[in-house]
């Protein structure tokens, strides 16, 4: 499936966008099958790991449902909305530059239009922590599903915000 010659430069740039995955950004640590099927890919639970752009030191690992069978293997299927997150220290942590005090760092599509996997960054200065929520949503109905994980930044390393 590709987008028609006789669509707009502009559309059939956007058409690519959103036909690609977001590999770049998040790289796939493993994952299990929980469903077999007999045509096309099995249903799995797959964990990412992606790295948070404006924090050194800082890796989220995001779990997920990804739908398999024959629309999975085309990239049609729509995946579930759970998911999970878990945010770690894994070195020193540095800032690139001040954060807001709530900022999306990652967002992936979960179906060919309209739902994506959302990661949103909040400060609690209070407490010099960041958290982490991750949640999916739709373009007209979001799923309440969440999931938060929370890293602690040592007191000598105050978070700079915007």
């Amino acid at each position: 499936m590709s987008p028609s010659p006789l669509l707009p430069l502009s559309r059939r740039l956007a058409w690519l966008l959103v036909a690609l995955p977001l590999s770049g950004l998040c790289e796939t640590i493993g994952s299990v099958d929980t469903a077999f099927i007999l045509i096309g890919p099995d249903h799995k639970i797959v964990v990412e790991a992606f790295d948070d752009p404006k924090v050194a030191g800082v890796t989220c690992y995001v779990s997920r449902a990804r739908t398999g069978g024959v629309k999975g293997a085309l990239g049609l299927a729509e995946d579930k909305s759970e998911a999970s997150i878990a945010c770690r220290q894994v070195g020193p942590i540095s800032f690139t530059k001040p954060l807001p005090k709530q900022e999306e760092v990652f967002s992936e599509s979960m179906s060919p239009l309209f739902k994506k996997l959302r990661v949103v960054r909040m400060v609690d200065g209070k407490r010099n922590t960041l958290a982490y929520l991750t949640y999916s949503d739709r373009l007209v109905d979001g799923s309440p599903t969440n999931s938060i994980t929370a890293v602690q930044v040592d007191r000598a390393t105050p978070i700079p915000l915007k």
